[in-house]
């Protein structure tokens, strides 16, 4: 196989290196923030298998582009909402930086959970399961 010019890991860390990245005592503690919106990005496979952060809302990687989008046919309105602080996450916190380098470059300011869903859990981060 050719070797390419780029590898993901790479990628991940040029993301990281422009974006505002959270630890995940930091984002427990900011639970109670109204202002907080949390956007999982995990495949809802994912989410049923290993639960989900309370009141987090879920994105798949896939559309979030589209869904940020104001003039995409497919924008969601919880991405327009004003003086929201918006934190991305997803297993590890490799699809999260990608995802947030890429909505940053499109002009919408976010963040990641720097270590993603498995640190969360790892921590004692509180967690639902789907019915």
């Amino acid at each position: 196989m050719k070797k390419l010019k780029l590898t993901a890991a790479q990628m991940v860390d040029d993301a990281r290196a422009r974006i505002n990245e959270i630890e995940t005592a930091d984002l427990i503690a900011k639970l109670d923030d109204p202002n907080l919106v949390i956007i999982d990005i995990r495949d809802v496979r994912e989410r049923k298998k290993s639960g989900f952060i309370p009141g987090s809302y879920h994105a798949p990687r896939g559309m979030i582009e589209f869904w940020v989008d104001p003039e995409s046919p497919y924008f969601k309105p919880v991405f327009g909402e004003d003086g929201k602080h918006y934190v991305f996450h997803c297993a590890s916190g490799w699809r999260s930086a990608l995802s947030v380098a890429t909505l940053q470059d499109m002009g919408f300011e976010a963040s990641h959970l720097k270590h993603g869903f498995s640190d969360w859990v790892k921590q004692g981060g509180p967690t639902e399961q789907s019915e």
